[in-house]
């Protein structure tokens, strides 16, 4: 079995890691231009975004080739869920991918423009997450076919989502993401960088970099709000406009090198 994962705080990468088989990082896979994998089960595990499916993720998806008869998706959430197996049901669709398996797995919430994270992993005794893992893995190991159902009303909430973060990386894409704002009036960093290089080393699509002559971080047009750049900066130098405040989030069973292992050129 092979799952491929992306991940920004771990959520993804440990459940990815807890279902077995052999994990292959998305990022990397589409830095090696590695598009088509066979094997008797292909998994797919990410991180919800804004109710819906990564861009990143559809980016990916689109143009991906499974050689398998059995093709899951799990992604992990925080509060909500929204629609997010519909919309990956019509990514399926536009990419004639067949999933057998869409299910999802609540973590601790990390969307730092709203929630606390000291608070959020209070709330994780409450999600029972090595109990639902262990009810992910037994499905898949029994192949099982099912599909998430969604209500009417968490699909009509979400299609402005789909229509969003369905669109392809470009900066008339970036600017809808950031509420109308350039990515310099939505992330900030302040004095306490030490030009470390751990943000530019766990960003998945290499969009942030030292400028050799100042030494200070520089922003590209690539980004699509992952925070793995936010939650991972030692000294929490980088900001968000609108932060609840600068608590952040890693899973406690994942390593800051195993998200550096993931997402680096």
């Amino acid at each position: 079995m092979k799952v491929l994962y992306f991940t920004a705080t771990g959520n993804s990468l440990y459940v990815a890691k807890s279902l077995g088989g052999e994990i292959l990082s998305i990022p990397q896979m589409i830095k090696q231009g590695i598009y088509e994998f066979s094997d008797e089960k292909i998994g797919i595990v990410f991180p919800l975004h804004g109710w819906a499916v990564p861009p990143y993720v559809v980016d990916f998806l689109k143009k991906a080739k499974f050689n398998t008869n059995y093709l899951f998706a799990i992604t992990t959430y925080g509060i909500y869920s929204g629609a997010v197996a519909t919309h990956l049901k019509s990514v399926a669709k536009e990419s004639n991918l067949n999933f057998s398996y869409i299910n999802k797995i609540q973590m601790v919430d990390n969307y730092i423009p709203t929630f606390d994270m000291v608070k959020e992993i209070k709330k994780e005794p409450k999600k029972e997450i090595e109990k639902n893992i262990c009810i992910l893995k037994k499905d898949i190991e029994e192949s099982k076919n099912w599909i998430l159902k969604e209500s009417f009303l968490s699909k009509k909430s979400a299609s402005y989502m789909f229509n969003r973060e369905g669109k392809p990386f470009n900066k008339k894409r970036l600017k809808v993401h950031v509420y109308g704002e350039g990515i310099d009036n939505y992330l900030k960093v302040d004095d306490s960088c030490v030009q470390c290089g751990v943000c530019a080393s766990v960003c998945p699509v290499s969009n942030i970099s030292l400028d050799p002559t100042t030494g200070k971080i520089k922003l590209s047009d690539k980004c699509f709000m992952c925070f793995a750049c936010v939650h991972s900066c030692p000294k929490q130098a980088i900001h968000i406009n609108g932060e609840v405040n600068s608590n952040r989030y890693r899973n406690k069973n994942i390593k800051l090198n195993e998200i550096v292992k993931a997402n680096k050129q």
